[in-house]
Parts: structure tokens; sequence; C-alpha cells
């Protein structure tokens, strides 16, 4: 496969790695089974992002575009933040291979499931907000491993 400079960029230098401790917002979607998951974690100050930072495991271009994505969204206001796709965080790492497009939708559906836990949390209606879609029906959410 063939991946852009910057793809291979944020997999060998990822940005925001970790996790935000009180977190304003924290969202986690993907499948084990197929081996991506992706967590990511908001700080949010008046409808600012003020900090974010990933968790992923899972393939290279996972790892690439949950950073991508947490570079994305830095000081941007909430708002902005929903208008963020898959493709726009595609296009930001100058592509990817077609066999690959499922990491960036991933990494739109992580942040916008952190924005709607941070809604929920803080009572903020944030519009064009969907609740997130649970990927994984199979999965037993009562084991932590």
């Amino acid at each position: 496969m063939d991946y852009s400079e910057k793809v291979l960029d944020h997999f060998m230098n990822p940005r925001n790695m970790g996790e935000i401790d009180g977190a304003s917002g924290v969202g986690q979607v993907g499948n084990a089974k197929c081996g991506d998951i992706m967590r990511i974690s908001l700080e949010i100050d008046e409808g600012v992002i003020k900090d974010a930072k990933f968790r992923t495991l899972g393939c290279g271009a996972a790892i690439a575009t949950s950073s991508m994505a947490t570079e994305m969204v830095m000081g941007k206001r909430i708002e902005d933040v929903v208008k963020i796709t898959n493709s726009s965080v595609a296009e930001a790492l100058d592509g990817l291979p077609p066999a690959k497009m499922h990491c960036s939708v991933l990494a739109q559906e992580a942040l916008h499931a952190a924005l709607y836990d941070y809604s929920i949390k803080s009572g903020v209606a944030v519009e064009g907000l969907k609740p997130p879609t649970d990927h994984d029906h199979d999965h037993d959410h009562g084991e932590e491993h």
C-alpha cells in the first residue's frame, strides 16, 4: 500500500498520544475483532478544545488518523469540530489507500463520541451532533482487559 509522507510521519511520530485526566469528554469506538480501537479524550473550556489526546490500538493508518484528528481540533470551537468528516481527516493526511478509509471514519466517530460525552456530562447541547453508533454489538462490554 502506498501511504503519503504525512500518514507515515503521523504514524512514526504520533502527536497527542495519551489520555487527559478529568477529560471534558471521552469517545471510544472500534471493534476488538478487527483490531482497531480508538479512544479520544478532549479538554473543553468555554466551547473551545483546549487539549486532545488519543489512545489507539490498530494499524499505522489508525494511529495516523487519530494523531491528525487531535491536531485538527486543537483551538477549534465545538461547532467547527462537529463538521470534521472522515474525508477531511483523510485529506489532511494527503489521502489514504481505499482499504484504509475506515480508519478515518473511526477518527471522525471517536471525535463525535467524545463531543457527545461532553454534551451529556455538561448539559451543553451541541448542534448537529448525533449519538454515537455502536459497531460492536457482540462485544462483551462488562469485561475489562
